[in-house]
């Protein structure tokens, strides 16, 4: 069932909670948007809402950050902005990744879809206005 959340930035907490509440069984997470529509910062929201509590931020230059809930749980965030091939992204391990049972949170995920077999949950971004997006997933 697909959802969609119109939300102003400053209520990306609820929205973090609704994606997750609707695919509690999912761990690999694909995100889309334009530059600048908060792909980044919702996965922040995503990652406190997980028990996330160590600052959080773009891997753009690392390509993967790996952060830790107060669990022990890891979590990881890509960032596929930089890469030209998906081959670039298999280097890093990606699909050991995304078969670890951890979160995986992806920016770009158009760059690496022959990677992922369909096995993930899109998240569309689409900018309303400069404090407004809907958000589908």
């Amino acid at each position: 069932m697909e959802h969609t959340i119109i939300a102003k930035e400053t209520e990306l907490s609820e929205v973090a909670r609704a994606l997750i509440e609707a695919h509690p069984q999912e761990r690999v997470f694909g995100f889309y948007g334009e530059m600048g529509t908060g792909k980044t910062t919702l996965i922040k929201e995503i990652c406190r809402f997980l028990g996330v509590q160590s600052d959080m931020t773009s891997p753009t230059f690392a390509i993967v950050n790996e952060y830790w809930t107060e669990s022990g749980e890891p979590l990881y965030h890509f960032d596929f902005y930089r890469i030209d091939e998906p081959e670039d992204a298999t280097r890093i391990g990606f699909q050991d990744y995304l078969y670890s049972g951890s979160y995986c949170f992806i920016e770009w995920t158009e760059k690496v879809e022959s990677l992922l077999n369909g096995e993930y949950t899109p998240v569309h971004i689409e900018r309303l206005d400069d404090q407004t997006r809907r958000f589908t997933f």
